[in-house]
Formats: C-alpha cells, sequence, structure tokens
C-alpha cells in the first residue's frame, strides 16, 4: 500500500533569526506530530512543547489538528507586551 504524502511547511521566528521547514508528511499527521517531524524544536530550544501556541497562515488551531496539501504552521511565541496595554503607555505620552 502506498502512502499519500503533502507539502506542507513549518514557520518560527524568534528576535534573532527565522525559520520555515518544507516538508513531505504522511495524511493524517496533526499539527503537534508535524511540528517534531520538523526539527524546529531542536532548533529553538525555547519553544515550550507544554504550552505550544500555533495557527494556520494567521488562523490559530489546536495542535491535534489535522494538516492539509499546501498548509504553512505557525508556531507562535509568548508576546513581550501586551498590545493593549503599549498603547494606553504610548497615549499617555503623547
Amino acid at each position: 500500500m502506498v502512502e499519500t504524502l503533502i507539502d506542507i511547511e513549518v514557520a518560527y521566528a524568534n528576535l534573532e533569526r527565522q525559520e520555515l521547514v518544507a516538508l513531505q508528511i504522511p495524511v493524517g499527521t496533526t499539527v503537534e506530530q508535524a511540528i517534531y517531524k520538523s526539527g524546529l524544536l531542536s532548533s529553538f530550544p525555547e519553544i515550550d512543547v507544554t504550552d505550544l501556541k500555533v495557527g494556520i497562515f494567521g488562523n490559530v488551531c489546536q495542535v491535534e489538528q489535522l494538516v492539509k496539501q499546501a498548509d504553512r504552521i505557525e508556531i507562535y511565541r509568548p508576546l513581550i507586551h501586551d498590545p493593549k496595554e503599549a498603547r494606553r503607555q504610548r497615549a499617555i505620552k503623547e
């Protein structure tokens, strides 16, 4: 039996660099499985696998979601500053 493969990408960026990994994975692979297969967890040890925030093309999703042909999985890092608080602080300074 021939296993059907799909093409996807997994992306992550920190302040110093960004990386985009192209993969061929079997149909039925989850977002989490694809992230592990990408090797990004080794390249970026700051990624917390116990609290992954991820999305596909900018739309937040769960790690259990199945990936589809041509999906780009994005691993999000925690925000350093709350955007609402940053806007408030800028407004106070003006």
